[in-house]
């Protein structure tokens, strides 16, 4: 593929000149290989975007057009990402790691996938209801779109996860400023080429791609009306602070240390293609993952080693090689963290089974075994913290009221997952985890339905209708008369 050095920022349905020479280096995962630079912003970039997007909103006409008028724009960009699909899969997972196989699918298919949804959801759902009033007469309940959007994007799932927040925002009616993570820049100017050729008119869809300074500037600029961030949870807290002081609406989808539990009734290796989706897709760098695996004592030798076959089966290679299962993480620093945390697992008593190191043949890039950690205690580091890597922890239980006592004893609540041979058992358990969501011999994403997480895993939700109504505020219009 060839890589060529972006000159500008999409803002204003046009490429801006950088205020500044400062750049990003563009690193491939799989090697190390120095492969680019892009422009990075400043904060005067951040005020012409955020200006850029505050004319679109209230001047251009776009918050008024109808739902079917969005619509029609919306179904255009799908059609123009769908046209540069392969384009999107190769720079995602030349930069963060991410299998081919998977950038193939969610970075490719979810965005056109997400703006048919919403754009359809908003025609079927009239921004305007007539309620009968409680004590006579009526009132009409409008669903207006909240305004200017400021999108903070993560580097795990870049595409996927701009579009969690864009595809609701643009069938809302509202206008975006878009900041891509800096380990994930190219795939945002393959975005930005398809926004171009699409029917969205300018200025309603810009972006900023910059680190840490440029994000919490954007989050206290004057000229947005809601946050939307996915990111660690440090991170999240930060910005809650400031959303709440400036009362300012905000949707926080954040981290995970999620639960996976195995019942004494599981047939785990029936399962195993769904078990790796939930607890190790994407390299381990997914923020529902069930990292923390949860056995029956009366079993627990039996699923450790079932467990550390299945890592020592799963395929270790280049990011771009379909073949790969596990690629390598996203930078040098995600690897070393990574390593730390298999050093602290080890240092608090844990018991690797397999992995633990670098695979073998990969003298560059930021490869990590896949690990199973075994005689791990639900207080041990690598049961608490997110590792975002490779690596399960496997924690054992003596009945269910213990197992779901051990998954509700964490700071987060984003996923999780339940195994068993009994469906209607495994809802039974599901109900009893203090979790966001979570799956029954699986954990899959319903588009349809809500999606984020408790206590330390966020604010709010995307996904399904309740994504839609998380950019629109409600207004109340009292009559007099009954309608």
């Amino acid at each position: 593929m060839t890589l060529t050095e972006p000159a500008g920022f999409f803002i204003d349905g046009a490429w801006a000149a950088p205020s500044t020479s400062q750049r990003i280096d563009i690193i491939e995962a799989s090697t190390g290989r120095a492969l680019t630079t892009v422009p990075q912003a400043a904060e005067a970039d951040v005020d012409t975007a955020v200006a850029a997007a505050r004319r679109a909103f209230d001047n251009s006409g776009w918050s008024s057009w109808t739902p079917e008028a969005r619509a029609k724009a919306i179904y255009s960009l799908a059609e123009a990402l769908e046209a540069r699909a392969a384009a999107t899969a190769q720079t995602v997972s030349i930069q963060n790691g991410m299998p081919i196989s998977i950038s193939s699918t969610s970075e490719s298919v979810v965005p056109a996938t997400l703006l048919r949804y919403y754009a359809d959801l908003a025609v079927r759902h009239p921004a305007e209801e007539h309620r009968p009033g409680f004590a006579g007469g009526t009132t009409i309940v409008r669903r207006e779109p909240i305004g200017v959007v400021a999108a903070i994007v993560p580097w795990n799932f870049p595409q996927t996860l701009t579009f969690f927040k864009v595809a609701p925002l643009l069938a809302a009616g509202c206008t975006v400023v878009i900041k891509p993570s800096p380990e994930t820049v190219l795939d945002s100017y393959v975005l930005a080429e398809a926004i171009a050729a699409s029917d969205i008119p300018a200025g309603v869809i810009n972006i900023v791609p910059g680190g840490r300074e440029i994000g919490a500037y954007l989050v206290a600029h004057p000229g947005v009306d809601k946050i939307a961030f996915t990111g660690s949870t440090a991170a999240g807290r930060a910005i809650g602070e400031v959303c709440g002081r400036l009362i300012r609406p905000v949707t926080l989808e954040l981290g995970g240390k999620s639960a996976s539990i195995v019942l004494d009734d599981a047939d785990l290796p029936s399962l195993l293609e769904q078990f790796f989706a939930a607890t190790l897709m994407n390299n381990g760098q997914t923020c529902y993952l069930g990292t923390r695996v949860l056995a029956p004592r009366h079993r627990y030798a039996e699923t450790v080693d079932i467990l550390t076959d299945f890592a020592r089966s799963l395929t270790v290679g280049n990011a771009l090689d379909p073949a790969t299962q596990i690629g390598p993480l996203a930078t040098a620093t995600q690897q070393q963290k990574v390593q730390n945390y298999i050093s602290r697992g080890v240092a608090d008593g844990g018991r690797i089974t397999t992995g633990g190191g670098r695979p073998a043949g990969t003298d560059t890039g930021w490869f990590v075994e896949p690990t199973i950690f075994a005689d791990v205690d639900n207080s041990h580091t690598i049961a608490r913290e997110e590792i975002f890597g490779p690596v399960l922890a496997v924690i054992p239980y003596a009945d269910l009221d213990e197992a779901i006592a051990v998954a509700n004893d964490s700071d987060f609540g984003l996923g999780g997952s339940v195994w068993t041979s009994d469906e209607q058992r495994g809802i039974d358990v599901a109900r009893r985890v203090q979790t966001g969501s979570i799956g029954v011999n699986n954990f899959s994403l319903d588009f349809c339905s809500p999606f984020g997480g408790i206590k330390a895993s966020g604010l709010g939700r995307e996904l399904g209708p309740e994504g839609l109504a998380a950019y629109q505020q409600s207004k109340s219009i009292f009559l007099t008369t009954t309608r």
